[in-house]
């Protein structure tokens, strides 16, 4: 198959190394069932999940961050002064700021590495892995660090069966390097926002609108909100347009598709959107039974899941997508070359 690519960049860039982490805590929906009037059979059949790793008091979204990019380098060979960048997704930085990216870069000890926060909530990986090629494309940067993390632990309401049975913790990250001669790396990339939908997915307190106060503390505001049925249209509709988008720019059909890994937020979005584009059940990844939405971390730690069953090999061509609170939407299109 010959791709129709888009007008080549001076250099390309590709992923050249992948590690994840996952806290050892679990959460199931037999714990859940404890908490909430909720049930195994109805969180399974609706979305799709059985459990999802929870960080133990204490650990935050950099301590995730750093144990995934511990495995990313060794994996590469490389150590952690050889990161020139540090790009984390994020919707649960340690605090507003400093930058979680700091504090990766500090723990890690990337010592002379710049960096910097992305927020765009479940998209937020697929937008910080086009920063960071674009770093490499360019030339100013030789070895970008793409982290998508996310403790959703900790701003989940244990008490609203509509929003905690969805949710888990967890860190992904790659290396992004120059692609060698003869590999196409990172191909294209489709963004987009939607604003109008913001309210639809979104945490009202914290922020400069609604400060903390005592107020915003009594009415949950700082906690995860969402109107499920919106999301839920809007995400397969938007997933299918970016999705298609990317493959028809570069002449690409379902059936090239080495596997489609999307965001895991709901079974039924997935398999659904799959659907839409003509894709079979053994090219399309879910992982979500496992552990649940980790928001920018999903795409990363289902693409270890593809790896580890075999759907993911040096040369295959991959289509990611996403959707998230904002709304935010994203596509990708990469050759696999590790």
């Amino acid at each position: 198959m010959s791709l129709t690519l888009r007008p080549r960049v001076p250099q390309r860039a590709k992923i050249s190394a992948l590690g994840t982490w996952t806290p050892p805590r679990l959460l199931t929906n037999a714990d859940l069932e404890k908490m909430v009037d909720t049930s195994d059979e109805w969180i399974t059949s609706r979305v799709g999940i059985k459990e999802r790793h929870i960080v133990e008091p204490g650990m935050a979204t950099s301590h995730m961050a750093v144990e995934a990019a511990r495995r990313c380098l060794a994996e590469r060979g490389i150590d952690p002064s050889e990161v020139e960048v540090v790009i984390v997704g994020t919707v649960t930085p340690d605090m507003l700021f400093p930058a979680t990216a700091c504090l990766v870069q500090d723990r890690l000890g990337a010592k002379g590495a710049w960096g910097f926060d992305l927020s765009a909530a479940c998209s937020g990986f697929v937008y910080a892995l086009q920063m960071g090629c674009k770093l490499i494309e360019s030339g100013a940067q030789k070895k970008v660090l793409v982290i998508g993390a996310d403790t959703m632990s900790s701003i989940i309401d244990y008490t609203d069966r509509a929003t905690c049975v969805l949710f888990g913790d967890g860190a992904g990250a790659v290396l992004l390097e120059p692609a060698a001669d003869g590999e196409y790396g990172m191909i294209d990339f489709h963004h987009e926002i939607d604003g109008s939908g913001a309210c639809a997915l979104f945490m009202p307190g914290g922020g400069s609108l609604h400060p903390p106060s005592h107020e915003t503390i009594d009415k949950k505001m700082h906690y995860v909100h969402q109107d499920g049925q919106a999301v839920y249209k809007f995400a397969v509709r938007k997933m299918v347009e970016a999705a298609e988008t990317v493959l028809t720019r570069n002449g690409v059909t379902s059936a090239d598709l080495g596997c489609f890994i999307a965001h895991q937020a709901n079974r039924r979005i997935i398999t659904g959107t799959a659907d839409r584009l003509g894709l079979p059940d053994d090219k399309v990844i879910i992982n979500i039974d496992r552990f649940g939405n980790t928001t920018c971390g999903t795409i990363p730690l289902a693409m270890e899941t593809a790896r580890q069953e075999g759907h993911l090999k040096k040369g295959d061509l991959i289509l990611i997508a996403s959707v998230g609170a904002g709304f935010t939407v994203g596509a990708a299109l990469m050759r696999w070359e590790i």
